[in-house]
């Protein structure tokens, strides 16, 4: 039966079939194969689906959707640019930073590099920064908003792998935090060996009147975080309290949301969400068709007969990880990949928070490796370049993002108490 699954969802691929139907077709054609009733289909698609937690990832999408279209990016980037713009390359700074906290807003990295390269490309391009080479640096900041929480990816492997969302969210601190910094040091090299500009001084006025124009953009994700960690709502209820958030301020704050441009920021995020839930059902049919035939035990036999050596295993599982984030959209990779990967790190005894903060760090990296490279995708679409010039310029933020995946990956072994409980 393995080989019917593998050899129907390889051909299904190769003739362009969308993800989703392709495991959906996929695990059909292995239930008849198999002579399971029909109605196991149905079944698993609903029960895949009948999860609380789930209900936050419609809702984090939607909140990031008001967010990046809104005037809130705008005001943190001249905040985070009143504190640092008076630095050479100074705005490659900003570029991260502003990243970094617009992925405690959005939970997604298309969305991060969306609002933030929609307000800070055009100003670096006014002031000598190259394009292809900023367009990239927030392309690969952008990969940031898979990893700091909220997450939706991680939503999504504590609903398969069956772990806490909230303890998955605390342990994306440190990754995320560590990927800005390295995207920082590479970025403030660059600005060094081109010679940018330095820009206005430092203006304690400026930095107040930034503040306040921004304090309610910043205190969103305190808002939202703060309430997860203290206990004072789940994570699904922070997602509800991100939206209402979201269109109180755009509405009555910042003024730049309308009744009409709701409806239609609302009918984006429901696009958006239904390809998530749809590929979501689909997985639970070829979930059960993998565990039902015991393909994941088979594959991590298969694997352990290889080395017995764990971080030999991981290395090879990373390396996975980081090819199927090349291929693949980050959500498909996560649903299609968790129920494979469970068994083998499980008799490995390597910590599933961990893997999952891993897991989620390897395929935020394939959304700056052409050919899916959505973050590149959207940067192209902003900057008007062509995908090869600003794949180019991601070259030396994509081999640190990939250092600090493989130091992410072995430290914690090495120190089992970095791991939230």
């Amino acid at each position: 039966m393995a080989a019917v699954l593998f050899i129907s969802f390889a051909i299904l691929l190769l003739l362009g079939v969308p993800v989703g139907f392709t495991i959906a077709i996929a695990a059909f054609i292995t239930l008849v194969a198999g002579d399971v009733p029909a109605l196991m289909m149905v079944q698993r698609i609903f029960t895949a689906q009948d999860s609380f937690s789930l209900i936050a990832v419609p809702f984090f999408i939607l909140a990031g959707d008001l967010m990046s279209k809104g005037a809130v990016s705008k005001v943190l980037v001249e905040f985070a640019e009143s504190l640092l713009g008076w630095i050479r390359g100074g705005l490659t700074i900003v570029s991260v930073l502003a990243g970094m906290f617009f992925a405690a807003i959005s939970g997604s990295g298309a969305a991060t590099t969306a609002a933030v390269g929609a307000t800070l490309i055009p100003e670096l391009e006014k002031r000598g920064y190259h394009v292809d080479k900023s367009a990239a640096l927030i392309a690969a900041a952008g990969t940031i908003g898979v990893v700091i929480p909220p997450s939706v990816p991680m939503v999504l492997y504590a609903v398969i792998a069956e772990q806490s969302v909230n303890t998955l969210f605390r342990n994306g601190f440190i990754p995320g935090i560590t990927m800005g910094v390295i995207l920082i040091v590479i970025a403030l090299v660059e600005a060094r060996k081109l010679n940018y500009p330095k820009g206005t001084p430092l203006s304690v006025k400026n930095v107040l009147r930034t503040f306040l124009h921004a304090v309610w953009g910043i205190l969103m994700p305190l808002i939202i975080l703060g309430g997860i960690f203290s206990g004072y709502f789940t994570p699904s209820e922070a997602a509800d309290v991100a939206v209402i958030y979201s269109i109180l301020i755009g509405f009555f704050v910042y003024r730049d949301l309308t009744p009409k441009g709701l409806m239609e920021i609302m009918k984006n995020s429901a696009k958006t969400s239904s390809v998530i839930m749809l590929i979501i059902g689909f997985s639970g049919p070829f979930g059960w068709v993998l565990a039902n035939w015991k393909i994941p035990e088979m594959i991590s036999k298969a694997v352990l007969s290889v080395s017995s050596n764990t971080y030999i295993i991981l290395f090879l599982i990373g390396l996975i990880i980081l090819v199927s984030g090349v291929f693949m959209e980050t959500s498909s990779a996560i649903i299609l990949l968790t129920p494979v990967f469970l068994p083998l790190v499980k008799a490995m005894g390597v910590n599933l928070v961990h893997f999952g903060v891993v897991f989620a760090v390897g395929l935020a990296i394939g959304m700056i490796t052409p050919p899916v490279a959505i973050n590149l995708f959207v940067a192209s679409g902003i900057t008007g370049l062509p995908m090869t010039k600003i794949s180019k310029a991601i070259i030396p933020y994509l081999i640190g993002l990939i250092v600090v995946f493989f130091v992410i990956l072995y430290v914690p072994l090495a120190f089992p108490g970095l791991i939230l409980a």
